[in-house]
């Protein structure tokens, strides 16, 4: 059963069942609002919204997985690729961040997903965005975060997994940001760990 998180809401990553996940996939779904006017059949709107996982070890980032980097070195984190136009709203993932919890490192605490609009749109050009974190064994969503109202800024902190004793959480932030890349919003992602 999905669970719709708010903003600072905690879900203990565990198995409907009990025990622990061992794979999680973070997607990222969002879909450009409509043109409005006479041009709006002739020049549909893309939007370029880039998913990325920064990896941090105490509060001192130690590696980042994006669209120009895939894969972490130790291959625990994999991103699926650039998607340039976005477009499944709120069906299927447009990008995606999956997370092998046995195979991260133990250095690494906490794994920050943030979204970008490398173009530079703000949200308010963007409509039914959403983060969700799904069981990759079984495909079963476990949880999703709406980025909901838009508004004027380029970037969302949208959630952490954390370690939480011997297992792991997920925090939703939906903190909005400013920023084209993960690098400009590393002062913002400081605040949050």
């Amino acid at each position: 059963m999905t669970v719709n998180l708010g903003k600072g809401q905690r879900i203990s990553l565990e198995k409907a069942g009990g025990g622990a996940l061992s794979v999680v996939r973070m997607g990222l779904g969002w879909k450009a609002s409509p043109r409005k006017g006479f041009l709006a059949k002739l020049l549909p709107r893309e939007i370029d919204l880039d998913a990325s996982a920064v990896l941090f070890a105490g509060s001192k980032p130690v590696e980042v997985v994006y669209f120009q980097k895939l894969t972490s070195s130790d291959g625990s984190v994999r991103h699926s690729g650039d998607n340039l136009t976005g477009g499944a709203g709120q069906g299927a993932d447009d990008e995606s961040i999956v997370v092998d919890l046995q195979k991260v490192p133990a250095q690494v605490e906490q794994i920050v997903f943030t979204v970008n609009s490398f173009t530079g749109q703000t949200f308010q050009e963007v409509q039914n965005a959403f983060c969700r974190l799904v069981d990759e064994s079984n495909g079963t969503e476990l949880a999703r975060y709406t980025l909901t109202g838009g508004g004027p800024y380029t970037a969302q902190i949208m959630a952490k997994v954390h370690r939480a004793g011997t297992g792991w959480q997920l925090t939703a932030i939906g903190e909005p940001a400013a920023g084209r890349t993960f690098k400009e919003l590393l002062p913002e992602i400081a605040k949050h760990l």
